[in-house]
């Protein structure tokens, strides 16, 4: 096989491409957290108290924070505000960095969620905000087989979800005058834990 002068530069240049392209693609952190407290008659949108989170997670995932977020997701919502409030708790931290929220993804299409973290090529990481019952599946669909539960009575989480996405740890949004509530969990595993110490003070006490 014979190669032109031009045939070899081609080779050559390719080669050099191939040398200095990165292949250490840094993968975003995902964020999981539940949207802010609602009101007590049921109605859309946030309680006082919901706000007031809202109003901490500009400290807690702003500019000056750890978190370098760059890329925000919530729940879709409908013009009547109904499932609004993962965007309302989200909004005035996206005006502070100056994101805009993407809410195309229903709060059931875990696929499409996770479609869009697959589909980031942004250099910061991921805040997601959504309905509690529907965190599980979201962490699921990102490759946690064991992703926790998130309680019905809990706010405040924050699940981190570091690539490849296969386990989920729990920090606290630490808001003051807010519930602190990184340390309750529901997973088969939490449960066994939780029995084993009851049944342990049971024994401690007979043997007193």
């Amino acid at each position: 096989m014979k190669f032109t002068a031009l045939s070899i530069l081609a080779i050559a240049a390719f080669g050099a491409l191939v040398a200095t392209t990165p292949t250490n693609i840094t993968m975003p952190t995902v964020y999981l957290i539940r949207h802010g407290e609602k009101p007590s008659d049921g109605s859309v949108g946030l309680s006082a108290t919901g706000v007031q989170r809202s109003q901490c997670l500009r400290t807690v995932f702003g500019n000056s924070s750890q978190y370098n977020i760059s890329y925000i997701m919530a729940q879709q919502y409908d013009s009547a505000g109904n499932q609004n409030r993962p965007y309302l708790t989200v909004q005035p931290l996206a005006v502070d960095l100056g994101l805009t929220i993407d809410h195309s993804c229903a709060r059931d299409d875990s696929s499409c969620v996770k479609n869009a973290v697959s589909n980031y090529k942004g250099s910061g990481n991921i805040l997601i905000c959504w309905e509690h019952t529907s965190l599980s599946n979201l962490s699921k669909a990102l490759g946690d087989s064991n992703a926790p539960s998130y309680s019905n009575n809990v706010y405040g989480q924050i699940w981190t979800d570091v690539y490849p996405y296969t386990t989920i740890t729990l920090s606290d949004e630490n808001c003051p005058g807010l519930s602190n509530q990184a340390s309750i969990i529901e997973s088969p595993r939490g449960h066994i834990l939780v029995l084993l110490a009851f049944l342990s003070s049971i024994i401690l006490m007979q043997v007193v």
